[in-house]
């Protein structure tokens, strides 16, 4: 079936709002987003015959007829027959989607918890309980994951920041070993340590420019305000504890207190580091972004002293690959491409969108280089080498956000070159 969605490609996880269903998860992605009708293109669509059965739990959703002029369409999803594994490209979109769906939930669930937690602060708590719930169980449904880069996330960038720290907190904190319980604590340290920011002069929380001293302490005081508004919320210690110690650092110069490595709590030190990361690749106060891999590289090379080297910056290292995703890269032909998500068994062979002079970015194609042993990674690069063109298609002043993904036995059969 074709269909148009009446809705804006901004407000929905597909690379286009018009295509061909193929698969019952892109069904599913359209559920989650809420979708109860939508505008059916008989011409171009597959005919099926009548009586045909649907596939388990695919009842079909209301559709609209034709309308007398379609609107272009920048790229067609070839439909499969029942029952036939989805080809690289499609699998690649279908996964995109989901978690395009799940990072916009996430998302607006932050903006709805910072709109009622001063007037519903236990409410609050049960929804950021229930999101961190549902995320950890969904994380430690596989042993391998991947992590995917999202862009063109709509919403507030502070909100997106959470999401993005609450997200890779928990991959963080698996990869330490952490039990159930401990990731939805560290999930909810995670999504509310800037809550507090909601209690700060708007051109301080979010100022887009480096601070004046005065505001700059101002801005510092959203630590104590988010670790009142949990304890409000009815948060335990453990939760208190990581969102006061997520700016401090373990050589003693972080805030608000200056303590060190051995007085911070494992929860303050991932979500001090992380916290650091994402700002490096999304920065707050004006300065210059880095590309993920050139965030490592800091991390490493002249912030390490700064973070548990030996364990949590050894193994956030490990989590997100030599090449993270986000990162701008040139191949072994010499194409540029951006890393788009990670493979949790080929650290060096991640997945990649590469840059083709006259190909749009909606018809580019992504490549596994985890299944493609021809192709490879010659160097990372930046951005400032890029004609206008591939900077155009590469869009890197657009923020930065991830979400995971698992990876499941069967996918291995869909994997390929795209």
């Amino acid at each position: 079936m074709f269909i148009q969605l009446e809705m804006g490609w901004m407000n929905h996880p597909f690379p286009t709002s018009n295509f061909r269903i193929s698969s019952a998860e892109q069904i599913q992605v359209l559920r989650d987003l809420g979708v109860s009708q939508l505008r059916y293109v008989p011409s171009k669509s597959l005919v099926v015959d009548e009586g045909a059965p649907l596939a388990s739990g695919d009842a079909p959703l209301p559709v609209v007829d034709e309308p007398s002029q379609p609107t272009s369409v920048q790229r067609d999803v070839e439909a499969e027959a029942p029952g036939v594994a989805l080809s690289f490209a499609d699998h690649h979109e279908v996964v995109q989607a989901r978690c395009r769906a799940r990072f916009n939930q996430a998302a607006s669930l932050y903006a709805e918890v910072a709109q009622t937690v001063d007037s519903a602060p236990v409410a609050a708590r049960a929804q950021v309980e229930a999101l961190a719930r549902a995320d950890v169980a969904e994380l430690l449904q596989s042993e391998n994951y991947s992590v995917h880069l999202l862009t063109g996330i709509t919403g507030q960038r502070q909100g997106n920041h959470c999401v993005n720290v609450m997200v890779l907190s928990l991959l963080l904190g698996r990869a330490l070993g952490l039990g159930a319980q401990a990731l939805e604590h560290l999930a909810v340290a995670g999504l509310l340590h800037d809550i507090g920011k909601i209690h700060l002069p708007a051109h301080i929380a979010q100022p887009g420019a480096p601070l004046s001293a005065s505001d700059r302490r101002v801005y510092e005081e959203h630590v104590i305000r988010s670790v009142a508004l949990a304890q409000r919320m009815g948060f335990g210690a453990e939760v208190l504890l990581a969102i006061g110690q997520h700016h401090e650092m373990a050589d003693g110069s972080g805030y608000p207190r200056r303590v060190e490595a051995a007085q911070m709590s494992q929860f303050g030190k991932v979500l001090a580091l992380v916290n650091r990361y994402d700002r490096l690749c999304n920065p707050l106060h004006g300065e210059s972004s880095h590309t993920p891999h050139e965030a490592l590289a800091r991390l490493f090379a002249q912030e390490r002293k700064r973070f548990d080297a030996t364990t949590v910056l050894a193994a956030f290292i490990r989590l997100m690959g030599v090449y993270p995703p986000g990162s701008l890269v040139q191949l072994n032909d010499g194409r540029y491409a951006r890393v788009v998500a990670s493979n949790s068994q080929s650290p060096l062979r991640p997945l990649v969108l590469p840059f083709v002079a006259g190909v749009a970015r909606c018809d580019a194609q992504v490549i596994d280089l985890g299944s493609n042993q021809e192709q490879g990674i010659r160097r990372s690069v930046k951005f400032d080498i890029l004609s206008d063109e591939a900077l155009e298609f590469f869009l890197p002043g657009q923020q930065l956000c991830y979400f995971f993904d698992r990876v499941q036995p069967a996918d291995a059969a869909q994997e390929g070159v795209a």
